[in-house]
């Protein structure tokens, strides 16, 4: 068996063999050099009344326990147009997963759990769309077929979702480039999942049917930065328009990634842009390291001439007590021992920061057998005292080799077979590089195995829905609607000194429109207003709780009241801190609150005798500019709102 500190020595090796770079100190040097490739598909929901496909209301959401019925159902795969079955179809089969659905009356009707036939399509959400659509210079489609796409994972009861192309080929600019977007398609929304362990999976059904668009854009991302400035991009774009919903879950990317001589690996529902750097940074050397992989193994053993061995072993036979040997026991589990020919120092083999080769079975056996983690142990793991302790049984019951790898895993007798099928697949795919899979992001940058990755073979037209003609007029009428274009919008942020790092709260949250019309009402200056929404706002809201609904336009009439009252702008900052913790407080007892006082130049002027005065008494820095920092100090609390700091600053130097 292999010695911890050659383990650990393995997997650090691995990773300078494959050239890992730390993401921190990744060059755009470095992802051409390992051929980094990226795609995108964005998917948004729809700001609509009504779902996608029936009348149930398309934003009110449900508590996880709170529900008026359960919906079982098992999904079984169907052939395709070409009489052939799905990949990712076949592999949730296997599962034998129970599918439970949580209904609640009010969010769901007999559409959701394919007992009718859908409704008309929703007008609000195609336009919508079709906005979206030529906002991104799309030639949108004269006639729109709604297809079925399958997905067996139960996230949605029908075991397929409707989605149709609404617009094909169009571009969005990025700093440094162009990228071309394949289509954006119109499709309901999936179930939100409670729950996943062994072999039952919850799910809820209040998000499911909600209008969404999907934006596919071209490969054409060549550095993780890139893909995020991208899927940034779209986020503002889709929310310039008013129409789509913000906030956790209204939109999530699946990010496609692959290095040179590796293979297209979707990374699936990415909540988060600011994850995407790191993931498809990891995502794209796991893929070098898979390469690797192959490289090793075919050097000692032609796939065609690979077999694994299994057997049963012995709870009698074995004198280890570790914990795992002790819960197999107490569960009645079987102790399943697999031998992996010519596979020493693969399981140990670099492939995630943290993660090795080993970690890709156990995740496939977390997925496809059902079986909860931890649910193997390998003769390559770092701390491996299973095998210190029955090694020399272990290998002599496989007949073992030195060259070879072993694996434990326990299971009861309804999962085994597709246990050990799960192993041999995988083992077998490491000869050919790199799977064709679906994997889900982790925080920690990192990615596990989601499912195997669907083909064509899972989408046929749906026989439920006719084609949707799109007249032209209607395209042109909607045209004349466009907000301004996201890359316009930076440009005017340019324009107005407005600093870059305001950039993203502004436009996430669709403030262009806000910010001109303050300026255009009260004449305040547009780099403030921007700064106050970005900066000051933006602050609040991770530090303090509003006691009402905070909206914008609480922002707006802040401003009017300042304008009506006389006063200077710069109030607004702590104006601001009052409001949002109290938005429904008049505006009057704001400034009541902030004890302000109206003082006019002269008043102000006054103080400052007194006050230089006193700083001779107390003074003991030799800075040629003390005096004036501390004076402006004692009366800055008093001049804001009554005249502009700048004033204030010249009034006091002249003074002293």
């Amino acid at each position: 068996m292999s010695d911890i500190f050659d383990v650990v020595n393995n997997f650090h090796e691995t990773k300078k063999e494959i050239g890992y770079v730390d993401f921190k100190s990744a060059t755009e040097k470095d992802y051409k050099k390992i051929g980094f490739k990226c795609g995108l598909e964005v998917h948004q929901q729809l700001k609509t009344e009504k779902k996608l496909f029936c009348r149930c209301p398309a934003s009110t959401y449900q508590k996880i326990d709170e529900y008026d019925a359960e919906v079982i159902r098992h999904m079984r795969p169907t052939l395709s147009e070409l009489g052939e079955y799905d990949g990712t179809a076949l592999m949730e089969f296997r599962t034998r997963k129970n599918i439970t659905y949580r209904l609640k009356n009010e969010t769901t009707c007999t559409y959701e759990i394919d007992d009718t036939p859908p409704f008309k399509i929703n007008l609000d959400a195609l336009k919508i769309a079709i906005q979206i659509s030529l906002l991104v210079k799309q030639s949108v489609v004269g006639e729109l077929h709604i297809i079925r796409k399958q997905y067996l994972d139960g996230s949605i009861p029908a075991g397929f979702q409707r989605t149709g192309i609404i617009g094909i080929e169009g571009e969005i600019p990025l700093k440094n480039k162009t990228i071309r977007l394949i289509q954006i398609s119109i499709e309901e929304d999936s179930a939100r999942e409670i729950s996943d362990i062994g072999h039952e999976r919850v799910y809820r059904t209040d998000r499911l049917g909600m209008p969404l668009i999907e934006t596919v854009t071209y490969p054409e991302m060549l550095t993780p930065q890139e893909a995020a400035e991208a899927c940034q991009y779209l986020r503002f774009m889709a929310r310039s328009t008013g129409n789509v919903y913000t906030g956790i879950g209204a939109a999530r990317q699946d990010v496609n990634v692959s290095c040179e001589g590796g293979t297209r690996v979707e990374i699936k529902g990415v909540a988060h842009i600011k994850w995407i750097p790191l993931l498809t940074h990891n995502e794209c050397y796991r893929q070098v390291a898979l390469l690797k992989i192959r490289e090793r193994l075919l050097k000692k053993i032609k796939p065609s001439e690979w077999n694994m061995n299994v057997v049963e072993l012995d709870y009698n036979k074995l004198t280890s007590s570790t914990h795992f040997v002790l819960k197999a026991k107490e569960e009645n589990k079987k102790l399943i021992a697999v031998n992996l020919p010519n596979f020493k120092g693969i399981l140990s083999h670099f492939t995630q920061p943290g993660k090795m080769f080993s970690n890709e079975i156990a995740d496939r056996l977390k997925v496809i057998a059902c079986l909860e983690h931890p649910n193997m142990l390998s003769s390559e793991m770092p701390r491996p005292e299973f095998f210190f302790a029955d090694g020399d049984y272990i290998k002599k019951a496989l007949d073992a080799s030195d060259d070879d790898a072993q694996i434990i895993f326990w299971t009861d007798e309804y999962d085994r077979q597709i246990a050990t099928e799960t192993i041999e697949e995988r083992c077998q795919m490491a000869f050919e590089g790199v799977p064709n899979e679906t994997r889900k992001g982790l925080p920690d940058g990192t990615t596990i195995f989601e499912r195997v990755l669907p083909g064509a073979d899972r989408m046929y037209p749906d026989t439920d829905t006719a084609p949707i003609c799109i007249p032209e007029k209607l395209i042109e009428d909607i045209r004349q609607t466009l907000p301004h274009d996201v890359c316009d919008e930076m440009k005017t942020l340019t324009e107005w000194g407005v600093p870059e790092s305001a950039w993203t709260y502004i436009l996430k949250n669709n403030l262009m429109m806000m910010i001109r019309r303050i300026n255009y009402e009260t004449d305040v200056n547009y780099k403030f207003i921007a700064k106050l929404f970005a900066y000051d706002l933006n602050h609040l809201e991770g530090q303090l709780k509003p006691s009402g609904e905070f909206t914008f336009s609480k922002v707006l009439g802040m401003f009017r009241f300042i304008k009506e009252e006389n006063l200077h702008p710069e109030i607004s900052r702590l104006m601001l801190v009052e409001l949002y913790q109290q938005p429904n407080m008049r505006f009057e007892s704001i400034l009541e609150q902030l004890d302000f006082k109206r003082r006019d130049k002269e008043k102000l002027k006054s103080y400052i005798p007194l006050l230089s005065e006193k700083f001779d008494q107390i003074n003991t820095s030799k800075e040629a500019d003390a005096k004036f920092h501390w004076v402006m100090g004692q009366i800055r609390n008093k001049a804001i709102g009554n005249i502009a700091l700048t004033d204030l600053a010249k009034i006091v130097k002249e003074s002293i």
